[in-house]
C-alpha cells in the first residue's frame, strides 16, 4: 500500500483547486486559525533544525494569511531565542494577520515599515504573498523585493516565492529569489515551470494531513497533473525478472537512426537502449555505419540499409521473414537528417508503438504533424525539445511561457503522448493528463543526451507489452531515470563532465543507490 505521504507528493495542483480544496477543508469545520498554527508550527520547526546556527531573523510579513502565517513563524522562534524583527508596511491586513501582528509587536518584537532595518539579519522568512498572485507587483513593494535580493542573503519563501504566478511561474513583474522554498500542502504547478526554477531555490513540501477524501474530490483522475516519484518510476522498471524468461519475452526493440554524417546518434541511442535490459535490439542504420556499430554494439543484431548520395538511409532492408510487426516497439529519429521521409511515412503506416525523436520530428512537421498522427492506430510518442516542439505544433500555446498548458494542448490534437524535454520535463497524453518530471540538472544541456533518452525509452516500452503497464507511466520512468543518471553522474564529475558516452554509464548505479537507501 502506498503511504499517505507518497500519496500527497504525487499531487500538482493550480491555485485555483488549491482554493477549492481549503475551501472543502474550512466548510468541514478546521478553523483558519488552527490550520494557521499546524502550519507554522512545522515550519518554525523545520527552521530550527536547519538554522540553529543562525540567530538573527527577518520576518516579511504580507497583507494576507501568507503574511499571518510567517507572523506565527516569527512569534514561535521569538520564543525558540531567536532575534527577531518584521517587515510590514501594508496599511490593510486580513483580519487575522492583524491579529497576529498586534500580538507579536506585544510581545517586544520590533516591526519596521522600512526593509533597511532588517538588513542585519542573517537569514529571511518571506510571506509576502502566497499562492493565487496574478497582479504585477510595482512601486514600493518591487522595490522591497529587489532590495532583498540585492543582498544575496539566505531567504525562505512560505508556499512560494513573493512574485511568482502559482500556475505558470512568471515573474510578475519581480519576485523573490529564494534559497528555499517551503510549498505548503500539495505541491503548486509554478514550481515546476522553467520561468520559475531560478528563484524557488531548493524545493521541499510542508505536509499539514490534507484529507486526501478533500484532494480527491477536487483534483479526481481525470486532468491530473502528476508529479514523478522515484517510487512511481521503480515500479514500473521491468525489475525483477520472472526466474524463467528469454530474450524474446523481454522485449524487441527496432531503433532506425544514424547516417554518415551523424553516426553518434545511432551509436548514442543504442546505447541507451542496452541499459533499459531490452531483450533483444536490433538497430538500422546505413550500410556504411553497420561496422562501426558491431564494434561499440556487439550484443545488437545490426542491420545495414541501403543509402542515399548523402548517406542517409534510402529504405528499410529488414532481415529474412521479418516486418516492422516482428518488433515489439520501434524507436526512430536520432542522426536520420531530413533525407529519410519515405523511411518516417513507412513506420507512421505501422501498427507498433513508435517512438518518433530529432529528425523523425522534423520530417513529421512537414507532413503535417495533427492530420498524419490521428491516422495512427498504435502508440506514438513523440519527445521533442521546445525548438521542435513550436515546428511540430506551431498553433500550439507557446511552451516557453507555460511548458504544462501547451504540452496538453498538443498530446490532445494529435492524440500522441507528448515529452517535451527541459528543465523540468513535461509529459501528456490525450486524456488531458500530465506528469512532471520534478528535478533535473544542466549537465544534460549537451548534445546527444536526447539520443540516450530515446534509446531507454524505447527499450523499456519493448519489454512493457506483456507487463500491463501503462505507456504514460513508461514514458515516465524514462524521463525520472534519464534525469537521475545525469544527476549521479553531475554529482561525481562535475556538470561540465557529462558527455552523452559518460551518461550512459550511470543508469544502473542510480538504481544500486536506491537500493542503498
Amino acid at each position: 500500500m502506498v503511504d499517505r505521504l507518497e500519496q500527497i507528493s504525487q499531487i500538482i495542483v493550480t491555485a485555483q483547486q488549491m482554493r477549492d480544496i481549503e475551501a472543502r477543508i474550512f466548510a468541514a469545520g478546521m478553523p483558519v486559525a488552527a490550520l494557521m498554527e499546524k502550519v507554522a508550527g512545522l515550519i518554525s520547526r523545520k527552521i530550527q533544525v536547519l538554522y540553529s546556527n543562525l540567530p538573527r531573523v527577518g520576518i516579511l510579513a504580507g497583507p494576507g494569511h501568507n503574511g499571518g502565517d510567517a507572523l506565527v513563524v516569527a512569534r514561535e522562534l521569538h520564543f525558540c531565542g531567536y532575534d527577531v524583527k518584521i517587515y510590514s508596511s501594508f496599511s490593510k491586513l486580513k483580519e487575522l494577520t492583524w491579529q497576529h501582528l498586534q500580538y507579536a509587536q506585544s510581545l517586544g518584537i520590533p516591526c519596521y515599515e522600512s526593509i533597511e532595518e532588517l538588513s542585519d539579519c542573517d537569514f529571511l522568512i518571506d510571506g509576502l504573498f502566497g499562492f493565487g498572485l496574478e497582479r504585477r507587483l510595482q512601486g514600493a513593494i518591487a522595490k522591497t523585493i529587489n532590495q532583498v535580493n540585492s543582498w544575496s542573503k539566505l531567504v525562505i519563501s512560505i508556499d512560494l516565492p513573493s512574485g511568482l504566478h502559482t500556475d505558470t511561474g512568471e515573474v510578475l513583474g519581480t519576485a523573490i529569489r529564494a534559497t528555499q522554498t517551503f510549498c505548503l500542502g500539495l505541491w503548486k504547478l509554478g514550481l515546476f515551470q522553467d520561468d520559475a526554477l531560478e528563484y524557488i531555490g531548493k524545493a521541499e513540501l510542508i505536509d499539514f494531513d490534507i484529507p486526501l477524501a478533500d484532494v480527491q474530490a477536487v483534483v479526481g483522475d481525470v486532468n491530473r497533473i502528476h508529479r514523478i516519484t522515484q517510487t512511481t518510476a521503480l515500479s514500473t522498471l521491468p525489475l525483477p525478472r520472472p526466474a524463467v524468461t528469454h530474450k524474446y519475452k523481454e522485449g524487441h526493440l527496432l531503433l532506425i537512426c544514424g547516417s554518415r554524417r551523424y553516426s553518434g546518434g545511432a551509436i548514442l541511442t543504442g546505447l541507451g537502449a542496452r541499459v533499459s535490459g531490452v531483450g533483444m535490439l536490433s538497430i538500422a542504420v546505413p550500410e556504411s555505419l553497420k561496422p562501426l556499430l558491431v564494434a561499440q554494439l556487439p550484443e545488437a543484431l545490426i542491420i545495414g540499409c541501403p543509402e542515399t548520395q548523402t548517406g542517409a538511409i534510402a529504405s528499410l532492408q529488414l532481415p529474412k521473414n521479418t516486418d516492422l510487426s516482428s518488433f515489439d516497439a520501434i524507436a526512430c529519429g536520432p542522426g536520420l537528417t531530413g533525407d529519410s521521409t519515405p523511411i518516417i511515412q513507412q513506420v507512421l503506416e505501422s501498427d507498433r508503438s513508435l517512438i518518433l525523436d530529432a529528425d523523425a520530428l522534423n520530417i513529421l512537421a512537414q507532413m503535417a504533424t495533427i492530420p498524419t498522427l490521428q491516422k495512427r492506430q498504435a502508440v506514438t510518442i513523440l519527445t521533442p525539445h521546445a525548438g521542435e516542439f513550436k515546428r511540430l505544433f506551431p498553433d500550439v500555446s507557446d511552451a516557453m511561457k507555460d511548458r504544462v498548458r501547451a504540452v496538453r494542448e498538443a498530446a490532445l490534437h494529435c492524440g500522441a503522448i507528448v515529452l517535451l524535454k527541459g528543465a523540468r520535463t513535461a509529459i501528456a497524453n490525450s486524456q488531458n493528463s500530465v506528469w512532471i518530471n520534478p528535478e533535473s540538472t544542466p549537465a544534460l544541456a549537451r548534445g546527444g543526451s536526447g539520443d540516450v533518452l530515446t534509446g531507454v525509452l524505447g527499450g523499456l516500452l519493448a519489454q512493457a507489452k506483456s507487463k500491463h503497464i501503462s505507456v504514460e507511466q513508461i514514458v515516465a520512468t524514462a524521463a525520472w531515470w534519464h534525469s537521475q543518471a545525469g544527476i549521479l553522474a553531475a554529482e561525481e564529475r562535475t556538470e561540465l563532465g557529462v558527455d552523452a558516452f559518460t551518461l550512459t554509464n550511470y543508469f544502473i548505479p542510480v538504481l544500486a543507490s536506491v537500493g542503498k537507501n
